[in-house]
């Protein structure tokens, strides 16, 4: 799968996968450098694609010589890196303040703690996925923040509408990325929480989910605590806010924590993409996914992420969901 360059679906942006163009990076210079050598493939648009928010996220890119770039806001202050799989392992390099941090977790960033012989398909299509996608790992960031507040930013609305506040709100309230590549850092957690109203609004974000995430910020080193946190634990941390509900907390954790049992519930369309996947069952609710997907116990995320990686998804029979700009109100 590594250097496939097939354009994706809305589905494979669903499941996580951002194609990686072939080739095997070029270093830059000037940054931290570090060679890590993998003991399975690794698959970078797979595993670090659920990262990227939307086509245009302004923390996020891939470039042609097959380098995947991420600007991000460790603990030890800001960073970007470089990443991209050459013959000898995986090269990394990193700048700003936070290059160590994010070297130091590139493992876990690239699914070393990731366990995927504890997953056994039950169902032929999931076989047949799961086969296909050798380089599949979930990714750790130990990040939590960063992975919530773009998930808030999605209640409610279609991802365009997401992608289009989040990059609104990063470029305006965040910082250029240190080193080269041309990425922006997210804002702080005391930024998040002094965004006036008025630009809440302008980037089209409602009043519920703006509050959501200015509570979050607010209680942002309690949230990170949840990075180390088993999933029941991490998942009650972070519902403790008010606005965060399971839908949330899962997609946030799925992403911060590398949780593979973390499952999604509350959503609008995938018990209806597992339900048809499996059964041909277009109108599946939530009980009947997590009954289709209880032989997945402990890797349920997993399961649910190689379905959608499949393809196969019920034809279209009604308007997509309505898009609204409050911003122009």
């Amino acid at each position: 799968m590594a250097g496939r360059f097939d354009p994706p679906t809305r589905t494979d942006l669903r499941a996580g996968r951002t194609p990686v163009p072939g080739g095997h990076g070029a270093a830059v210079g000037g940054g931290v450098r570090r060679l890590w050598r993998p003991g399975a493939p690794v698959d970078l648009g797979l595993v670090l694609g659920p990262l990227r928010r939307g086509p245009g996220d302004p923390t996020f890119r891939t470039t042609p010589d097959g380098s995947v770039w991420r600007a991000t806001r460790t603990p030890a202050g800001p960073a970007t890196l470089r990443v991209a799989v050459t013959p000898d392992g995986v090269d990394a390099e990193a700048w700003g303040p936070g290059a160590d941090w994010v070297l130091d977790g590139l493992p876990a960033l690239l699914g070393a703690d990731d366990d995927p012989a504890a997953f056994v398909p039950r169902h032929r299509l999931v076989h047949a996925s799961h086969r296909r996608r050798p380089g599949l790992r979930l990714t750790r960031t130990g990040l939590v923040l960063e992975s919530l507040i773009p998930t808030v930013l999605e209640q409610k609305v279609t991802s365009d509408e997401a992608y289009r506040s989040w990059r609104r709100l990063v470029c305006r309230h965040g910082e250029p990325a240190p080193g080269p590549g041309g990425l922006y850092v997210m804002p702080s957690a005391r930024a998040w929480a002094l965004i006036p109203s008025w630009d809440w609004h302008r980037a089209g974000v409602d009043l519920k989910r703006s509050d959501t995430i200015v509570r979050a910020a607010r209680v942002a080193a309690r949230l990170e605590e949840a990075a180390a946190m088993e999933l029941p634990q991490a998942a009650a941390r972070l519902e403790a806010v008010p606005g965060i509900g399971p839908w949330t907390s899962a997609e946030t954790l799925q992403r911060s924590n590398g949780a593979p049992d973390a499952v999604t519930t509350g959503d609008l369309h995938l018990p209806g993409i597992i339900g048809y996947a499996l059964t041909g069952n277009r109108d599946a609710d939530d009980e009947v996914m997590l009954e289709l997907l209880a032989p997945y116990a402990g890797q349920r995320h997993r399961a649910a992420r190689l379905i959608l990686l499949a393809g196969r998804t019920p034809p279209r029979r009604a308007p997509r969901m309505y898009r609204s700009d409050i911003s122009r109100i």
